[in-house]
């Protein structure tokens, strides 16, 4: 018997929803695992985040504690590249479970929900979840607290105060990002109905609840004299600064082309779908964060986390719209559209080309600005594409300099940044521990060891005159190699080799730390 369209998108039992739900989550994971080509290694942020998991402290001088708690977890499971995908596909995954529960605690029909998973999980956060970083989680806590919002203004139950309160906290245990979803979520609250809320005694034990929970935190920033504020000073001198307005615009539409007519919909449903009135503020509230982001020249994926829960108030708006009569038949052009305009993403936003296929045809990548690094020029390849090469070279030969050094265990490895020096502890055969004095690495060096040997990482800037300044206070020094992958953001990056040390290293290297906490 033939069905009849109408019946295409009618509404399923809860189990085969709950079956059609864990197969977007099962594809979700399939995809994240299926696109990164082989010829890539970790990303250099990687290494320094998992590196985090051999020194957990409350607080570092890039980031928030959370993901040093996910990396110690890593470091038990086997701390294999498996596990460390695992997790960001796992954010990624929960993000799209929450989007499936927000449409649903909106109403939704099934093709509501079909819709949102499918803008979802074709979309930036593919990218964004690829990588094991703050970024993935930072996503997630974004919309969670705004489902939580959603609920509490559903049910106005109290609970969900206090929920939004812990999960608040741990979004800021792992990244203050999340400071810019209150900047523009509270002064809207204040000019609407909802602002009764701050009459309510129990929102000041819930935000009391919160301060307990990263007051840990805030004291760790507070004994290291706030890091967190250099970082951001150095953030904005050397990247913020480079950040283009007109280009974080763009590439807000490129981060979701495939939805960006589902996120233009929810926020025309925050106007005049009628069953969305007491959700007005998140229509206001999507332009005052987008306008804090732009005020402080924000990288742009710094706002991902804003549009997923605007895909749930979409996708529940056309579900309503395309109901009835003639419209039903856009259905599946709608299903098709986020799907059809992913194919090109693909082909250009994944590391799944290898370096010399990008390198081959450029413009495609460079008519998308993917060519466009940190520091304002057009490179060879994509900046994150860069940052995953060369760091398997690195680290052998590392190793095969230090199996020929005299008084192995007492050679102090010091590399010029925290990608060098992660790399190297992560691929060791050894048992070495390279430190720097770049990021949290300043802070982890052992020195109950009295060193006599230096291998010494430096970047191709100012590895000229490595061997002339530094040859004449040991006995023996030589060029140990260099990373010679050409596509790699580190090509050129030299191994220098000096033993017997004519001079106390352990005097130098801690005067060398105090100077650069001096400098912080």
């Amino acid at each position: 018997m033939k069905v009849p369209f109408r019946d295409f998108f009618a509404d399923l039992p809860m189990t085969k929803k709950t079956l059609l739900l864990l197969g977007f989550i099962v594809l979700k994971f399939i995809l994240q695992y299926a696109l990164i080509s082989p010829s890539y290694d970790l990303h250099r942020d990687e290494y320094l985040h998992l590196d985090q998991g051999n020194h957990l402290d409350w607080g570092y001088i890039s980031v928030p504690p959370f993901t040093s708690w996910i990396s110690k977890l890593i470091l038990l499971l086997g701390n294999s590249v498996f596990w460390i995908k695992f997790f960001p596909a796992l954010f990624g995954a929960l993000t799209l479970f929450i989007v499936w529960k927000t449409i649903e605690s909106l109403r939704g029909s099934l093709f509501s929900l079909i819709l949102g998973s499918i803008c979802i999980l074709f979309s930036a956060l593919l990218r964004l979840n690829l990588l094991y970083q703050p970024t993935s989680f930072d996503v997630l806590s974004w919309v969670t607290f705004y489902y939580i919002v959603i609920r509490y203004l559903q049910t106005e139950n109290i609970k969900w105060l206090f929920v939004g309160a812990v999960v608040f906290a741990l979004g800021f245990l792992n990244k203050y990002n999340i400071l810019f979803l209150l900047l523009g979520l509270l002064p809207v609250l204040l000019l609407t109905k909802h602002r009764n809320v701050f009459a309510k005694k129990q929102l000041y034990f819930a935000l009391l609840l919160a301060f307990v929970l990263v007051a840990p935190n805030l004291f760790w920033q507070y004994n290291n004299h706030f890091p967190v504020v250099h970082h951001l000073k150095e953030l904005a001198a050397t990247q913020l600064v480079n950040v283009d307005r007109w280009d974080f615009l763009k590439h807000q539409v490129l981060f979701f082309i495939g939805s960006f007519f589902v996120i233009i919909s929810g926020l025309v449903g925050l106007l005049f779908y009628k069953p969305f009135r007491k959700y007005h503020l998140f229509f206001f509230s999507f332009f005052l964060t987008l306008i804090v982001f732009i005020y402080f020249k924000a990288k742009d994926y710094y706002a991902i986390g804003l549009y997923p829960i605007y895909i749930a108030f979409g996708a529940v708006a056309l579900g309503e719209w395309l109901k009835t009569g003639w419209k039903k038949y856009l259905k599946p052009v709608t299903i098709a559209i986020p799907l059809l305009l992913f194919i090109p993403i693909y082909n250009i936003a994944f590391p799944n080309k290898s370096p010399q296929y990008i390198v081959a045809h450029p413009k495609t990548y460079k008519d998308f600005g993917l060519l466009r690094w940190e520091d304002g020029k057009d490179h060879t390849l994509p900046q994150d594409f860069a940052d995953m090469l060369g760091w398997k070279e690195l680290a052998a030969k590392v190793d095969s300099a230090y199996l020929k050094l005299p008084n192995r265990d007492k050679t102090l490895i010091l590399c010029d940044n925290y990608g060098q020096a992660g790399a190297i502890n992560y691929y060791t055969q050894q048992k070495i521990q390279a430190v720097s004095f770049n990021a949290d690495y300043i802070n982890w060096f052992d020195l109950t060891k009295k060193y006599e040997n230096i291998l010494r990482i430096k970047e191709t800037t100012g590895s000229q005159t490595e061997l002339q300044e530094t040859s004449p206070f040991f006995k023996t020094s030589a060029i140990g190699g260099a990373i010679t992958n050409p596509y790699a953001r580190e090509f050129g990056t030299t191994l220098f080799v000096f033993t017997g040390a004519q001079i106390d290293i352990n005097s130098r290297i801690k005067a060398e730390i105090q100077e650069h906490k001096d400098y912080r």
